[in-house]
């Protein structure tokens, strides 16, 4: 193949994947920025009656987790945790207790059952996101009562609904990650 630049040098087929590398800030930094950036949500004009809007920053950092489980380091749930507290309205604390223990249950079941597929992952953000949802709405200092559960109920099943999109949407953002960029000499 005759290269138009420069027609006296010639290039393999695999020229064009020779002298790469994968860009270390999008690597390691766009799981976290994506994390950080679902944690901005609750600034969105959105009014609603009632509890609506899925947590996605935790929704976010349970499809990173799932997609790649050696990412998001275990202390990982601290920062994470502490800007989601920042932005949601929670009591300071409870986005890092919640994102902490999710890290580590799933850590925990990661080590228990190593094969998994998509389905079982939905079914296993469902248990998370079920048990974030409640124990956040204890945290807040709601009275928890069928009346609230039944309140929340919509925000859990939009939660639910969400999640294949936000691990699709996380699957091409490791893509964008993992791209690799040329290196100059």
């Amino acid at each position: 193949m005759i290269n138009p630049i420069n027609p006296r040098a010639r290039q393999d087929a695999f020229g064009s994947k020779i002298n790469r590398d994968h860009s270390p800030a999008l690597a390691f930094g766009l799981p976290w920025v994506s994390i950080l950036l679902g944690s901005l949500t609750p600034l969105l004009p959105i009014i609603a009656p009632a509890p609506l809007l899925p947590p996605i920053a935790f929704v976010i950092m349970l499809a990173w987790r799932q997609l790649r489980p050696g990412l998001l380091p275990l202390w990982a749930g601290l920062p994470l945790g502490a800007f989601d507290d920042l932005f949601s309205g929670q009591p300071f604390g409870s986005g890092i207790l919640l994102f902490s223990l999710a890290l580590i249950g799933l850590d925990l079941l990661d080590m228990r059952f190593p094969w998994r597929g998509f389905w079982q992952d939905w079914f296993v953000a469902s248990g998370f996101l079920a048990a974030y949802l409640v124990l956040a709405a204890l945290f807040s200092g709601a009275q928890v009562s069928f009346q609230q559960l039944s309140a929340m109920l919509p925000q859990f099943l939009l939660s639910l609904l969400t999640y294949p999109i936000i691990a699709r949407m996380v699957s091409q953002l490791d893509r964008m990650r993992l791209f690799r960029v040329r290196r100059v000499r």
